[in-house]
């Protein structure tokens, strides 16, 4: 077997997991492809033999690479808009997140693709805390509670002492329990499943079900570069929303649900570029009380946009 053979397949052995550590570090599937692949191209520029464990090697090149592209969309405050998060919304107590290295499985699913059970592991509600996280914070964090990395491996990554490792770590643990809570997690699953219906509902042209998905005194509030007019509109009751929605069923169409600072809402981003957000305050009967249109260029750039599959 040639050398670059015999380097490609031990790459291989460990994409996975490199794969796993990337998503968690990014919250981004794209962006975890993007890190895994400069991570390839380094050690095909690397000479290998003189690397003695290649998997602990490779796990700390992906942690950089993932850390410089978190701080780069910090400092450029952009987000991965059209990327797609990973699928259902999981209690973030059944992710697990706990105080030791054992409490969230590092092992990422069979099928990287399968975006529903990765989902699984990690927890939308988790990712979502996950991203609140200062770049450092968030990397401590993931290599040491959810892939039993070594603070002092860790604060070789960070360029930092094992101590002040740790106690990145221990804030971030903190923030992560706090923000975490299964009532939190359940509120994300409540908006996410109303949000959907509506969306598929709007994309239908199902007045009825629209209009069941609506409070009845619902009131939707859009500024001024949504509307021909360019002036803000508020409309009222459920019938008027709903017939709103229907009237820009094609653009529905082309929607998709997204986290929006946080919270679950739907975006319009035509070749990737955000035009239109929808965000929700939704009822625990699960009814749309009021409605959020955000077109204004300014608002959006302002806005944390991660998209969701349906």
């Amino acid at each position: 077997m040639a050398d670059t053979d015999w380097l490609a397949a031990a790459f291989e052995e460990h994409r996975q997991h490199l794969r796993a550590v990337a998503y968690r570090l990014l919250g981004s599937t794209s962006d975890a492809e993007d890190a895994v692949q400069d991570t390839w191209l380094r050690l095909t520029g690397t000479d290998a033999s003189q690397v003695e464990n290649l998997g602990a090697w490779l796990t700390t090149v992906v942690a950089r690479v993932s850390l410089n592209m978190l701080r780069a969309r910090k400092h450029r405050h952009e987000e991965p808009v059209g990327d797609s998060w990973p699928g259902a919304a999981e209690l973030a107590v059944q992710a697990g997140v706990g105080d030791g290295p054992s409490a969230v499985s590092p092992e990422p699913p069979a099928d990287p693709q399968d975006e529903a059970v990765l989902a699984d592991s990690v927890g939308l509600a988790l990712l979502v805390v996950l991203d609140t996280l200062t770049p450092a914070e968030r990397l401590a964090f993931v290599l040491h509670d959810m892939f039993a990395m070594p603070f002092h491996e860790v604060g070789e990554v960070l360029g930092r002492s094992p101590e002040a490792t740790r106690q990145l770590a221990s804030r971030a643990r903190r923030r992560v329990r706090g923000a975490s809570s299964p009532d939190h997690a359940a509120d994300l699953a409540r908006q996410r499943e109303v949000a959907n219906a509506f969306l598929t509902a709007a994309r239908g042209g199902d007045l009825s079900a629209l209009v069941a998905l609506l409070d009845s005194e619902v009131v939707l509030t859009g500024d001024g570069a949504v509307v021909p007019g360019g002036r803000p509109t508020v409309l009222r009751g459920a019938e008027v929303v709903a017939r709103g929605a229907i009237m820009s069923a094609a653009r529905a169409r082309q929607s998709e649900l997204a986290l929006v600072d946080g919270t679950v809402g739907i975006v319009w981003a035509p070749a990737g570029h955000p035009q239109v957000v929808l965000t929700f305050a939704v009822s625990p009967e699960r009814r749309i009380t009021e409605i959020y249109i955000v077109g204004d260029a300014d608002r959006l750039d302002r806005l944390h946009l991660a998209a969701l599959p349906d």
